[in-house]
């Protein structure tokens, strides 16, 4: 239900990507979020323009823009060769715009689905990333790039409160602004029968002006992988925590797809801490088919109430939660497809619909 164009235009390459299957997923598995206004509204798709060579010297420039049903994201970056041995620069132009659901969204069918809150955040960020050499099993990437926040509500207007009252920056202006300092740093081991993952994330505002965000956030994921027989047993641990200045959308939200499942996004709750357990275990049922069975656990460490304006204890989010359920897994070259049904701790149910797009 989409078409791909691949086309040369001398030495650069352009992807072009409509997609019509999301309005459908949408349609069975989120609420209204907001009314949409014309057919071209209904449609997801990706512009990619990639140019390997932009002055003779072998700069590379990737430019891509998505779209989806309530979302849209603008990224540029361009690349210098540098030597193998030296960390890879490249300059990082990004814009987006999305619901801001996990933090402000509205739990509805007992924790099951978020509504829109009627607030939007427009991000605008430019900076430099330096990529270190990968060793065998370690890489790492720093970047240093100056963040615009802006609240919208769902007319495009800026905004500093939410409907409460309460402000939804940390400036109490309509705008924050921040210089961020961010190491990541990642950690593959893999063979023939099981993998392991991890991935951290530090990142520091630096207070280049004294109304400019002060904070230390870090967030970390552990993956594990095991084969039993012709099952695979996949376990995740996520966790975070936030000090310092923070605004509310700079909280950790718990819930939903790639948290809890059984829940809406940020259902759970949402806070200046973190911790969400993931285990699924896999059985191929045919070459491209298989099933699946999973367990979700996520909590806010009772850290919501430290979440400027506490959205979480006024929209009545428990503060942990659980999902279990199962689901089907579709391979095919021509991209992957899954379906999840679980159940949460208030025995409210959810089907969930998976879809990933063709690789160029």
């Amino acid at each position: 239900m989409g078409a791909q164009k691949s086309i040369h235009a001398g030495k650069a390459k352009i992807d072009v990507n409509v997609d019509f299957t999301h309005k459908l997923c949408a349609s069975l598995m989120l609420p209204t979020l907001r009314s949409t206004g014309s057919p071209f509204s209904l449609v997801i798709g990706s512009l990619c323009i990639k140019h390997p060579n932009l002055f003779g010297g072998s700069e590379k420039l990737d430019v891509s823009w998505d779209k989806g049903l309530y979302d849209s994201n603008v990224f540029v970056a361009y690349r210098r060769p540098r030597p193998e041995w030296l960390a890879q620069q490249s300059f990082v132009l990004q814009h987006s715009l999305s619901p801001e659901i996990g933090i402000h969204g509205i739990p509805v069918n007992n924790f099951s689905r978020s509504g829109s809150g009627g607030i939007n955040l427009s991000r605008l960020s430019v900076g430099m990333d330096l990529k270190e050499p990968a060793s065998s099993k370690w890489s790492s990437t720093t970047s240093i790039k100056f963040e615009h926040v802006r609240p919208l509500n769902d007319d495009g207007r800026a905004i500093c409160r939410d409907y409460d009252g309460f402000p939804l920056t940390s400036s109490g202006n309509p705008h924050d602004s921040m210089v961020v300092l961010k190491q990541e740093s990642q950690f593959a081991k893999a063979n023939d029968n099981s993998f392991f993952h991890f991935n951290l994330q530090i990142e520091q505002g630096i207070p280049v002006l004294s109304k400019w965000i002060i904070f230390n956030r870090f967030k970390f994921v552990a993956s594990k992988g095991i084969k039993l027989g012709p099952a695979f047993l996949l376990t995740r641990l996520t966790g975070g925590s936030i000090v310092g200045d923070m605004a509310p959308y700079q909280a950790f939200s718990i819930g939903g797809v790639g948290s809890v499942r059984g829940y809406g996004e940020g259902a759970v709750g949402s806070g200046r801490s973190c911790l969400v357990a993931n285990s699924e275990l896999t059985l191929p049922l045919n070459k491209m088919l298989e099933g699946a069975i999973f367990l979700d656990f996520g909590t806010d460490l009772r850290s919501g109430h430290l979440v400027p304006g506490n959205p979480a204890l006024r929209q009545g989010k428990p503060g942990s939660g659980i999902g279990l359920g199962y689901g089907l897994r579709f391979k095919s070259q021509f991209g992957h497809f899954q379906v999840d049904y679980a159940i949460n701790a208030f025995q409210q149910r959810t089907l969930y619909f998976g879809l990933s797009n063709l690789a160029s």
